[in-house]
Formats: structure tokens, C-alpha cells, sequence
């Protein structure tokens, strides 16, 4: 299937490894131009030079460029802007917040969290939309978590934060960017083989006594899927959202966790 969207310019965040790697990935293989940013600068030029081979092999030749920075400062949104002003597309991701008990999070905690998983998408989403409206096409999507279908008690942070963003999100998608060719949508991950997986799965280990593996083994039998998700299929489904057969889904939750969440709705 063609997804329609060769040719146009996408920002990826946290896009030097994991799941941001895999939408930039599949966004690339579909002859989009990409602007990938992450904190650390050694694994982000080896994502770039992975993505400009994958890039090497479409007909479009797509570009891709990188700014090393922290995306959820002022700082960094403008060393982005500054490299590339018009989006196409925007891929909203950054690092969930620690784990632990809601009695020991102070206000800083709190202010981190939602800093990085509610307030750096919004200023993403402002800074970009009204361009795409005027351009008549724009795809937003934005990484949230399985947690915020079925929140996660020793994740709070994270619930509160993905969560406040989640209602932001519905109300902003169905203003009258809708009309005019913008789409915002939330993909949300279950759990997927990534580093972060790997530091759980690790520290459960450590906290329990219990072979990592054993762990590994348990966690992945309780997913009906049988197995963890693959950044790479997580990122086809990004890119779907972002191509011209998704253009009636704004303001939509999608969930991708193998069947995990046992909802019916």
C-alpha cells in the first residue's frame, strides 16, 4: 500500500533508538524526510546513518537530518526549528517518568513529568499546526503509554501526566484543524522489547531475586499475543496514522499492546 505521504518533512523525537527509532524507520521507508532528535549524540548519528541508508533506497531520496538536544527544554524545541521550521508530520515521544510510590514525589517530580509527557507536545503541536492547516495536510502523533487506558499503580507520574495530554488532545482534534486536512491522534505501547523493557524486566530481577529471564518469560505469557511488541511494527502503525488513508482518524487512542488490555471498550 502506498501510504501517500513521499516527499513530506517529519520531526521524530527520541527517535535514536526504541519506538521513536521505529516510526522514523517506517516513515523513511515511505520516502519521508526526517529530522530526528534525541539527548545523546553518539547513538542518534548511529540512528541517522542507519535511517540515510533505509532513506538510500527509496525513489524519493529522502533526507535525514539530526539535532542532538533535549527536546523537552525551550532549548532544544529551538535548535529543532532552527535546522527545519515546516513539519509535515510530528512525532511526539519522550522518556516516561521513574517508577515508585506517589507519597514520595514531590512538586519537582510532578512539575518533570508533566513538563516532559504533557507540556513539550503541546508546544510541539502548537508551534506546527497552524502551518499544516494553512498547507492543508498535517499528521500529529503523539507517544503515550498503555497506562493511560489501564493506568499503572507504581506509575503515577506517568498516568497523570499521558493523561492530562489524552484530554488535551481530544478537545484540540476536533477544533477546525479537522477541516482542514490536521489530524491528531495517540498511539499508545503496551509492552514492547526496547532498553526500557530491558532496565524493567532487569530491576524486577534485582528487587525479587528471580531469574531475568523467568521474569521475561512470565511477562510474555501474560500477554495473549504470546510475546513482546517490535519497535518496527510499532512504527508501521505510526505511519499509518500518518498517511492519506488515515485522514478521517483525528482525536483517536490507539492502543497496541498484544491484546493485553482486557477492556472491552
Amino acid at each position: 500500500m502506498d501510504l501517500g505521504i513521499a516527499g513530506r518533512t517529519a520531526l521524530v523525537c527520541g527517535a535514536s533508538k526504541g519506538l521513536g527509532f521505529g516510526c522514523a524507520e517506517a516513515l523513511v521507508r515511505e520516502g519521508v524526510n526526517v529530522v530526528i532528535v534525541a539527548r545523546g549524540a553518539e547513538a542518534l548519528a548511529a540512528a541517522a546513518a542507519t535511517l540515510s541508508k533505509a532513506a538510500a533506497g527509496h525513489a524519493a531520496a529522502p533526507f535525514v537530518k539530526q539535532v542532538a538536544a533535549d527536546i523537552t527544554t525551550p532549548e532544544g524545541r529551538a535548535a529543532v526549528f532552527a535546522l527545519h521550521e515546516d513539519f509535515d508530520i510530528v512525532v511526539t515521544n519522550a522518556g516516561g517518568p521513574p517508577p515508585g510510590d506517589f507519597r514520595e514525589w514531590d512538586r519537582q517530580a510532578w512539575i518533570k513529568a508533566v513538563d516532559a509527557n504533557m507540556l513539550t507536545p503541546i508546544e510541539l503541536i502548537k508551534a506546527t499546526v497552524d502551518g499544516m492547516a494553512a498547507r492543508g495536510f498535517g499528521r500529529i502523533v503523539n507517544i503515550t503509554s498503555s497506562s493511560v487506558k489501564a493506568p499503572i499503580d507504581i506509575l503515577g507520574l506517568s498516568n497523570g501526566a499521558r493523561s492530562g495530554l489524552t484530554g488535551f488532545v481530544a478537545g484540540v482534534a476536533r477544533t477546525p484543524l479537522a477541516a482542514k486536512g490536521v489530524t491528531i491522534n495517540n498511539l499508545l505501547p503496551g509492552s514492547f522489547d526496547t532498553d526500557r523493557l530491558k532496565g524493567t524486566l532487569a530491576g524486577a530481577a534485582q528487587k525479587t531475586g528471580k531469574d531475568v529471564e523467568a521474569i521475561r518469560a512470565a511477562r510474555q505469557k501474560s500477554i495473549p499475543g504470546g510475546r513482546f511488541g517490535t519497535p518496527a511494527e510499532f512504527g508501521a502503525i505510526c505511519a499509518f496514522l500518518c498517511s492519506m488513508h488515515a485522514a478521517y482518524m483525528t482525536g483517536q487512542n490507539v492502543l497496541v499492546d498484544g491484546g493485553a488490555y482486557p477492556g472491552t471498550y
